[in-house]
Formats: structure tokens, C-alpha cells, sequence
């Protein structure tokens, strides 16, 4: 696979929601990123909160610009606060460091998009954005640069 279809956008997005339900998660809502950065697929559960989406994307949106998975940026962003203070305004606000933004690589290793999952505590969205990428049989990266 060279591109993310909206096809496997839409299956990973049910597989995260399939996923939080087996581990009985708060409501969730998913957003699916192509490589460029541009949204593919969005679902909120019923009950999610208002920010959800925005959150979801942001997560995703961080590990495509940045390159690695938001765990990772959520690391940097409490080493370098003025950095990601530059980087937000640099981005319109669009990066939200926190896990649950995972990157998703093809199995050789090509960087295809990104899922980003909020809903519940942190380790929880981004645990259920792994399974989903794993149950497309892709590669979910949380946390190695690009």
C-alpha cells in the first residue's frame, strides 16, 4: 500500500471504536490523517465531548508535522514549553502533544498518515489508536522519529 484510502481511513476508525468498547472506554472520537497532514475519515462516538474532534486531529496532526507519535511530543513539549509555544502559532494551534496521536507505516516502513484518538485518558486513546493500526495490518508507530 503506497496511500491511505479512504476505505482503510473508515476501517481504522471502527477498529479504534471496536477496540474501545472491548476495553470499556470513555467515548471516543477517531481522526484519520493522510500523509499530508489532510483529514480522511472523523468519527465521534455518541456522548464524546464538544473538543474531541478538534483534539483527535491535533494529536494526528502533530505526528505527521513533526514526524514521530504525540507521546513523544507530548515529552518534548514539557522539556521545550517556548518551542511548542513557537510551533503552535506556527501550526494555528493544530498540535496537541499528548498521547494518542500514532503515525501509520506501511510494512516497509513508508509513513502513510496518522490516527489520532481522544476520549479517555491518554495511555487509553493511544493503546486503542495502536490496535486499530494493527488490525489493518499496518504498522503503528507511537514513538520513533521520522
Amino acid at each position: 500500500m503506497s496511500v491511505l484510502t479512504l476505505k482503510v481511513a473508515i476501517n481504522l476508525a471502527g477498529q479504534a471504536l471496536a477496540a474501545g468498547r472491548e476495553i470499556s472506554a470513555a467515548p471516543l472520537t477517531v481522526a484519520v490523517l493522510d500523509s499530508g497532514g489532510h483529514l480522511i475519515a472523523l468519527q465521534r462516538e455518541d456522548g464524546a465531548s464538544l473538543l474531541r474532534p478538534q483534539i483527535a486531529i491535533g494529536k494526528a496532526w502533530g505526528a505527521i508535522a513533526l514526524g514521530k507519535g504525540s507521546r513523544l511530543l507530548a515529552q518534548d513539549a514539557q522539556q521545550r514549553p517556548a518551542f511548542f509555544a513557537a510551533l503552535n502559532g506556527l501550526g494555528q494551534g493544530n498540535v496537541v502533544p499528548a498521547p494518542g496521536g500514532v503515525l501509520i507505516r506501511d510494512q516497509a516502513g513508508k509513513v502513510l498518515g496518522a490516527i489520532g484518538v481522544s476520549g479517555d485518558v491518554s495511555d487509553v486513546d493511544e493503546q486503542v489508536a495502536v490496535r486499530a493500526v494493527e488490525a489493518v495490518q499496518l504498522r503503528a508507530d507511537v514513538g520513533t522519529a521520522v
